[in-house]
């Protein structure tokens, strides 16, 4: 399955199914790769599929570089985009050459950053290899890292020439993070796709047990991929409609940025900022008890998040301020309009604010 993005650098494509890395390692220059090649993952993809796809890159006489973060959240850093310059550098990386990121969200946004910003911006593949970077982090061109202060803080727009997603590496996943992803399905089909909600309302259990197959899985990500595909293509630079993808996440991020950039997933984060917004959006009158009883009952299908200290109130409202999301200190808010239907609170009120993190710490 393929996926148009359009981008101002160009039209990218999206490419989606089982074994899609073996076809990249056999046609690299059709996946946009020139020159040489530098494959950037993290030490527990690299395992299960860094080694691989390095070897095959290497059959395919690209000379490539491996370097390997540690993974999780907490790579998403200065320190380790520096480590990563280095590599570059010492290498004789140039302008003509290519970052492939193969990762799930964290290498994603790290590798892409980088990219971003070495000699003002590399050639980019993205190759990701979870459910949430295949659905939602790889397409668009945001890259970034974090800042001890809030997450994705220090970035840029810098599109991909191809996106690659492999839905084979979806077996690999851990329970957890396959729920991770599930959460960004289940927020594109609130904003943008009633029918595909509807349709989760009943899989959703088969899928966050795995009981799907790679025709399945290709379907789920091609699918979400085509819905956020065309809200970027008409708002590349988040300035309008694009903005929607943030439902769930002005709270989800001020928990990130509460709890230390770690012990919440991203997706975790996010279940929880939906939660405060279904129970904002009732609160407005935008939807009323029935539509906000049906999402919580998709909602309640998720695993609750590991025990973390909880954050105060004030910690989480701090974090938010902080946010992008925040603009000339209004807090932006994504609500809900109906199933499938989103709108955008230019400035949400503190009560409600303040109601908001009080329900995602309910669940907390």
């Amino acid at each position: 399955m393929k996926v148009t993005v359009q981008s101002r650098a160009g039209a990218y494509v999206v490419d989606i199914g089982p074994g899609a890395l073996s076809e990249l390692a056999e046609d690299p220059s059709g996946a946009g790769i020139t020159g040489r090649v530098a494959l950037i993952t993290d030490s527990h993809v690299r395992g299960l599929w860094g080694e691989r796809l390095f070897t095959a890159l290497s059959g395919a006489g690209l000379d490539p570089l491996l370097l390997a973060v540690p993974a999780g959240e907490g790579s998403k850093t200065l320190a380790q985009a520096d480590w990563l310059w280095t590599g570059l550098i010492e290498a004789g990386f140039g302008r003509g050459d290519t970052v492939l990121a193969l990762g799930g969200g964290v290498v994603g946004d790290l590798a892409g950053f980088v990219a971003a910003t070495f000699h003002r911006g590399l050639r980019l593949v993205q190759a990701p290899t979870t459910l949430l970077a295949q659905v939602d982090s790889s397409i668009g061109g945001k890259v970034a890292i974090d800042h001890p202060l809030g997450k994705n803080l220090i970035g840029a727009f810098h599109p991909p020439v191809r996106v690659v997603s492999d839905v084979s590496t979806l077996r690999t996943l851990p329970v957890r993070e396959r729920w991770n992803g599930l959460a960004e399905v289940v927020k594109t089909a609130l904003v943008l796709d009633g029918e595909l909600f509807e349709e989760l309302e009943t899989a959703i259990p088969l899928l966050g047990r795995g009981q799907v197959d790679d025709d399945g899985w290709t379907g789920v990500v091609g699918r979400t991929a085509a819905l956020k595909a065309r809200l970027v293509s008409d708002d590349e630079l988040e300035r309008g409609q694009r903005m929607l993808l943030n439902f769930g996440h002005t709270v989800g991020h001020g928990l990130e940025a509460a709890t230390g950039h770690g012990p919440l997933s991203h997706g975790e984060a996010v279940l929880l900022g939906m939660r405060a917004a279904v129970a904002v959006s009732e609160r407005l009158g935008r939807i009323g008890p029935e539509q906000a009883q049906r999402v919580g009952a998709v909602l309640d299908h998720f695993p609750r998040p590991p025990p973390v200290a909880r954050p105060t109130r004030e910690a989480v409202r701090a974090a938010v301020g902080r946010d992008k999301k925040a603009s000339a200190g209004r807090i932006r808010f994504v609500v809900l309009d109906g199933l499938g239907r989103a709108a955008i609170e230019p400035a949400l009120s503190e009560e409600l604010l303040g109601y908001a993190i009080d329900r995602a710490l309910e669940f907390l």
